[in-house]
């Protein structure tokens, strides 16, 4: 009997260590709490999980560009908000509400996706997405 509980302990035990990096995986530790506007051109769109990618070059202050990549959630739940394989091209001019990576790198993230979460401003070629 104790011999079964050490293993059913060990089993758990491993179970919770490889859970721990999924959660982690998935926090928001890394982007600012506060929202900030990107406005750029689409150089790039990928639809592909595990997270929707729209890379665009945004001009800063100095009128140098900036390369910056914003990260959606996965496809299925950004179709569920509306997104689609061809929502953006490259060359349309875009400007989308984004947390910011803390470390100052020119990275954003939409936020959650699902249909309770908050909605972030999305405009594309002057027409309002969502």
């Amino acid at each position: 009997m104790r011999k079964r509980a050490g293993i059913v302990s060990l089993v758990m035990f491993g179970l919770l260590a490889v859970s721990v990096p999924v959660f982690a995986h998935h926090g928001n530790a890394s982007f600012e709490s506060k929202l900030s506007t990107v406005t750029g051109t689409v150089t790039e769109y990928f639809w592909a999980n595990p997270h929707v990618l729209v890379r665009l070059d945004v001009k800063d202050d100095s009128g140098k560009t900036l390369h910056w990549t914003v990260e959606a959630q996965n496809t299925v739940s950004m179709r569920d908000i509306g997104w689609r394989p061809d929502t953006f091209k490259p060359g349309d001019v875009v400007s989308i509400d984004v947390n910011q990576a803390k470390n100052g790198r020119p990275v954003g993230s939409t936020g959650g996706s699902s249909p309770t979460s908050a909605k972030r401003r999305i405009i594309i070629n002057g027409k309002q997405f969502q």
